[in-house]
């Protein structure tokens, strides 16, 4: 099966619906860090329109930092929290008769979660709590959220990323830092069918936030392939 291509929106107030449209699924930010009721329904409802799934983008409570900075949150508080935010992501989804299709842990809580067991545990929790266990949780590909899972027996989406820069570790370059962010398309474009030809690599994404967003997403689409359908 060719890799998916999935987007993170609802952080910016002028998305355009094209960037959800070339998606196969757009993982919404739901409150943490970023996000109310109001874009959540705005970007549910325009990938509704245009036949592109949808999934909940959950983070630390952190809107000031944008749920980029590490921080300590206990797993029973983290549990409640994601699943919170998922809930509130749900609920409004079903008003427009659409399904949760996967979740994707956003910024830090995202690489809390790969390193940290306990933080991996809180975060399949609380999306189990929420949403149950038949969606998929979408994750970097051989850590702690992969194995818990696994562990708890839901699928897990192996991810890789076309408009980011990555160590010879396989980490990203951290935001900030000189070669973070992949903004020429062409680059971005021959990444997502090195990255889509991998056994190992379920979903590749590219974020709405990265400068060119619709550039990227357009040679992205055309290098994976045809949209699979929603």
């Amino acid at each position: 099966m060719a890799a998916l291509l999935n987007v993170d929106g609802g952080e910016l107030d002028d998305e355009p619906v094209e960037l959800y449209a070339l998606a196969d699924v757009v993982h919404v930010a739901c409150g943490g860090h970023a996000g109310d009721d109001a874009s959540m329904d705005r970007v549910i409802r325009a990938c509704a329109r245009v036949g592109t799934r949808v999934g909940a983008h959950p983070s630390y409570e952190d809107r000031e930092g944008f749920g980029r900075r590490a921080r300590y949150v206990a797993p029973e508080e983290l549990a409640s929290q994601v699943a919170a935010q998922c809930e509130r992501l749900r609920a409004i989804a079903a008003r427009a008769g659409v399904a949760i299709a996967s979740v994707k842990p956003h910024g830090a809580l995202y690489h809390a979660a790969h390193a940290a067991p306990s933080t991996a545990r809180a975060v399949v929790d609380g999306v189990a709590r929420s949403l149950g266990k038949d969606l998929a949780i979408v994750g970097p590909i051989g850590g702690a959220l992969e194995a818990a899972a696994r562990e708890a027996r839901m699928p897990f989406q192996r991810e890789a990323f076309a408009d980011r820069g990555v160590r010879a570790d396989g980490t990203l370059v951290p935001r900030g830092e000189t070669g973070a962010l992949v903004e020429e398309p062409t680059i971005a474009a021959a990444r997502a069918r090195e990255l889509g030809a991998r056994e190992d690599v379920d979903t590749v994404c590219i974020h709405g936030d990265t400068p060119g967003a619709i550039a990227i997403a357009r040679a992205v689409r055309e290098a994976l392939g045809p949209k699979a359908l929603a």
